[in-house]
């Protein structure tokens, strides 16, 4: 592979030219890492709910070409200047945050919000030169979140490159790299549900499930799955939900409903929907003395949170969490480790699986609601 190292590289991309149209595999030139940073020939990558969402351009500023794609597993081509923890031919995740162990973030055990590399989906070049390290016949072609996978090699600062076991197979630890590790960690790192205890899931797409997932280890008993669409109450039961509610189903606040399924309220509760509405029933729905509710859904910029100041008075907390609380490089090889030793299950987040020419239908699959997960096979 050092062959290439220092070269430009010549090879296929899945390039969004504007917003909604399909994406058109074309052949690229990705240049060599600069100073920290790491290139990485992606294996397999998958597709994620925000590379739709910012894909569509609906609700923020649009920026085209663009190679999206943030969830994948590859192989270190070269590194550039500086960069002493990684070589050729380590297996890495690339993420879509960062940790540069400089700053104060950094160097907090209760941060993982790296000052200088968390997410800014705004950004479509990297930190060193503020340029692009993808083109075609001259024209930049814009990263999206410093990881850009839909690309069979793709340029990354290394403080976004998690090292982890060779031995873990790439086409199912690929999906740590965001949505799983962002709903696992809600549960497992700042709702910690006891054992034996109750939690409510706000939302059944991968992050709640992931959640759901975190919720089962954890050993709690009482795992209540909370989402408009019933149709996902039977994928769930796969990842420990015991128990459904569907708020359309009543003519009362939901977490009136749930607080007299509970005795007055459920222990734990995570919300994955980004509905302002969903955060103020997953708040009001956890037990009063010792309740707390983790937010993990993006809300809409205008959102405003509203409930009384008494539900914080009577000993409720309410929390935030940004990837799980998982730090990229200290804490993802540890993830992976789980899955090695069969404590977490990866397999049943796996719905489908395509070919790197056929990327558009993992677009289609999840537009329809079809896939948790598809895996795009980039050779």
């Amino acid at each position: 592979m050092s062959s290439t190292a220092g070269q430009v590289i010549k090879c296929r991309a899945a390039v969004a030219w504007e917003a909604g149209k399909p994406l058109v595999i074309e052949e690229v030139e990705v240049a060599p890492p600069q100073a920290n940073e790491v290139r990485i020939k992606i294996l397999f990558t998958s597709l994620c709910h925000t590379d739709v969402y910012f894909w569509e351009a609906k609700g923020q500023t649009p920026l085209f070409p663009r190679i999206f794609g943030h969830e994948a597993g590859g192989i270190v081509e070269s590194v550039g200047e500086g960069v002493t923890e990684l070589q050729p031919g380590d297996h890495v995740l690339p993420v879509f945050t960062g940790e540069c162990k400089e700053c104060r973030h950094c160097k907090s055990e209760e941060s993982n919000m790296c000052d200088l590399l968390r997410i800014n989906t705004d950004r479509g070049v990297m930190l060193n030169d503020g340029q692009t390290r993808f083109s075609k016949n001259g024209q930049p072609i814009y990263h999206f979140v410093g990881t850009s996978t839909f690309s069979e090699y793709t340029v990354v600062h290394v403080g976004c490159v998690a090292k982890i076991n060779p031995a873990a197979p790439l086409d199912k630890v690929c999906i740590l790299s965001c949505g799983i590790c962002t709903g696992l960690g809600a549960t497992i790192n700042v709702a910690k549900p006891q054992k034996g205890s109750s939690i409510a899931i706000f939302g059944l797409g991968a992050v709640g499930l992931a959640a759901a997932e975190g919720a089962r280890i954890a050993g709690a008993a009482r795992i209540i799955g909370v989402d408009l669409n019933s149709s996902r109450f039977e994928e769930a039961k796969k990842f420990g939900v015991n128990e459904f509610v569907n708020p359309k189903d009543y003519d009362k606040p939901v977490q009136e409903v749930i607080a007299e399924m509970t005795n007055g309220g459920v222990d734990r509760s995570v919300e994955c929907t980004g509905s302002i509405q969903a955060m103020i029933s997953a708040f009001e729905c956890v037990h009063d003395g010792w309740g707390v509710a983790v937010l993990v859904g993006v809300p809409n910029k205008d959102d405003a949170f509203k409930t009384h100041p008494a539900n914080f008075l009577n000993e409720r907390t309410l929390k935030g969490t940004f990837y799980g609380n998982y730090k990229p490089r200290s804490d993802l090889p540890a993830v992976v480790e789980k899955y090695m030793n069969k404590e977490l299950e990866l397999e049943k987040f796996i719905t489908h699986s395509v070919s790197f020419s056929e990327i558009n239908k993992a677009f289609e699959y999840m537009l329809q609601g079809k896939s948790i997960r598809c895996i795009i096979r980039m050779e």
